[in-house]
């Protein structure tokens, strides 16, 4: 930082694709605070006043409610937790402008906050230089300015700590169009349309998934997400699509699918290069770029020298938002086959634990979990790690065991389990909560408040383009006082991310991207008693019409692809409405109607099925 001349750096969880989840390569925000969670920013300051051989600073974490206790946990002393979202806590941009104004304030220098700008999105750059501007306005002596650093400063310190992890070179593989269910010409004639609805002449795609869905290719550079590096550029004019990838990655059918969709293919290291030369022959033609402020990097926008239109999210990320026909039909078979091996691991782990009284700890539990699913056909890998997580782990939202630091799955406690698996259908994501004893009246009570959440989201009918909250899935819960520190609802990619954009359900309307149709999501409403237990069920879902319409307006509904009976030993009947107890029934009528025939009768999974799906009494 001294030598860059800098008073604060900023070190983003993404990768130069703004990816979510990143390749151990990518992971220099986990490597710098050792917090190892999914989502977070590290801002570290120096005291540019301080001249002594052990530099003078702070530093700091900032991540979301999922995530508190984990970092809380996982950061040492050196470390400031800014719990995003909290009373009266900073944004981590607003808490890096304030630091640098200080230091500014303190040495009447002018303080740079830098970042790599490849690493954070132009969404991001924008709101440090609006937080930069309103800051400053507070205190006019001070100087502050966000400057981008080409060389990455953890990059450079990496190796002197421990052996850098490789860059991936994973093969690329075509995805069959049985299961993509649309052809890549049909796809990219699709995004050209929208491109020139928004008056704009190309495209730059620089989400991974996005990639990878237009040109139905497969990959795994990232760990559960079948995804490669790669970048897209689109000119809607000349009707010329541009693949930015390791070609040496391409299994043999790929090079020929590419050239049978007219996609021509250059080095992923080019890539910039060629987005300066093609963006200079744009500003000569006075033509325009579309790009994606939320997945287009600070060093996209720099390096592009004509017009541009922001726009978020792109029409791609709409485009494979809406599942088509073959990929709910997917979706339903990859639900079917992960809740057969989810219930033959639910037998399994109650006859171990309860019946045998065997000590099965969460991470052999998360073994036999994979081995269960890896039977299935099709089976390709888990799509995020197992949350495998017995009593007051379970409070821990995104709790992770490993070898090293796991309990023993203890059958007077509640186990809960969130999974989920990659097959060539689908992507599947799962939560179930168990009980192998007698769980305590305040258990029973509160699971079956969350459970009534998830029967009314996943029952609800409501008008077509209607900006819907998660209100409905939290009022069981705010009645008695009650809550949850995370989203209800997130949609769910079609053998893509387990995570995908734009569309979910949390606290606030999202009334930009509204429900429609086709689009894939998840239903999950919690409750968590720290140190104690966590509950949460999850079920993924997708939008249909439901035939009804009032006025001209139709209404939409959703329809359940999961397939795994929910607790009976933590339902309290006499909280439940007759209509959600005949909810209940009929869904487990379904689940046993579909998987039953899986199992031999009289076999510990066909006896554990029969008893779990049985009508309520």
């Amino acid at each position: 930082m001294k030598e860059n001349d800098l008073g604060v750096y900023v070190i983003p969880s993404e990768d130069q694709h703004q990816s979510e989840y990143v390749a151990p390569v990518d992971q220099r925000r986990a490597f710098i605070s050792g917090f190892s969670g999914s989502a977070g920013v590290a801002v570290v300051t120096r005291d540019v006043n301080s001249f002594g051989e052990v530099p003078e600073g702070s530093a700091a974490l900032a991540t979301d409610g999922r995530y508190f206790t984990q970092a809380t946990n996982e950061l040492d002393f050196n470390w400031t937790l800014l719990k995003q979202g909290q009373k009266d806590v900073l944004s981590w941009e607003k808490w890096a402008v304030q630091q640098a104004i200080q230091l500014s304030v303190d040495s009447g220098k002018l303080v740079k906050i830098g970042v790599d700008p490849k690493l954070i999105s132009f969404l991001s750059f924008d709101k440090i230089t609006k937080a930069i501007e309103e800051e400053t306005k507070k205190k006019t002596e001070a100087q502050v300015e966000l400057v981008p650093v080409k060389k990455n400063l953890v990059d450079a310190i990496w190796p002197e700590f421990e052996e850098v992890p490789p860059v991936p070179e994973n093969i690329i593989k075509v995805l069959d169009e049985k299961f993509a269910g649309e052809g890549v010409k049909a796809k990219i004639t699709k995004v050209i349309d929208a491109v020139k609805e928004n008056n704009c002449d190309g495209i730059i795609i620089s989400a991974l998934d996005e990639v990878a869905w237009l040109l139905n290719l497969r990959g795994s550079d990232i760990q559960y997400n079948p995804v490669f590096y790669s970048y897209v550029i689109i000119d809607a004019d000349k009707e010329s699509v541009t693949l930015y990838a390791n070609n040496k990655k391409f299994d043999s059918p790929v090079s020929l699918h590419l050239e049978k969709n007219n996609v021509k293919v250059k080095p992923y290291e080019s890539f910039w290069e060629e987005l300066s030369k093609v963006s200079k022959s744009f500003k000569e033609s006075k033509k325009s770029f579309l790009l994606d402020e939320g997945s287009a990097s600070w060093d996209i926008v720099r390096t592009l020298n004509c017009e541009h239109v922001h726009v978020s999210p792109t029409p791609v990320e709409n485009l494979k938002a809406i599942k088509n026909l073959t990929e709910l039909e997917g979706a339903k078979l990859a639900h079917l086959k992960d809740g057969r091996a989810l219930c033959k691991f639910f037998a399994w782990l109650e006859e171990e634990v309860a019946n045998k009284v065997e000590l099965i700890n969460e991470v052999e539990a998360d073994q036999k979990l994979f081995e269960l699913r890896s039977e299935e056909a099709n089976f390709v890998g888990l799509s995020f790690d197992t949350i495998s997580a017995s009593g007051a782990n379970g409070a821990i939202i995104h709790y992770k065991p490993t070898k090293e630091a796991c309990a023993t799955i203890d059958p007077s406690k509640i186990y809960l389990n969130d999974s989920g698996a990659q097959y060539l259908e689908g992507t599947t994501d799962t939560t179930r909560c168990v009980h192998f004893g007698t769980p305590t009246q305040e258990e029973i009570d509160n699971y079956t408040l969350v459970l009534k959440g998830n029967i009314a989201l996943g029952s609800l009918k409501f008008p077509e383009k209607t900006p819907l909250t998660d209100t409905v899935a939290r009022q069981y819960l705010w009645k008695q006082g009650k809550d949850f520190g995370h989203g209800t609802s997130h949609g769910i990619g079609a053998f893509l991310n387990v995570h995908e954009g734009p569309i979910g359900l949390g606290p606030r309307a999202n009334p930009k991207n509204l429900l429609k149709p086709g689009h894939l999501l998840s239903n999950e409403p919690g409750y968590y008693e720290e140190g104690e237990y966590g509950i949460r069920i999850e079920n993924v879902m997708f939008v249909k019409p439901s035939g009804y319409e009032y006025n001209g307006k139709k209404f939409n509904e959703f329809e359940t692809v999961t397939r795994v009976p929910f607790c009976r030993r933590l339902i309290n009947q006499n909280m439940l409405t007759k209509e959600e107890k005949e909810w209940i029934d009929d869904y487990h009528k379904t689940i046993w109607k579909e998987l039953s025939g899986s199992f031999i009768k009289n076999t510990i999974e066909w006896a554990w099925l029969k008893r779990e799906t049985a009508s309520l009494k």
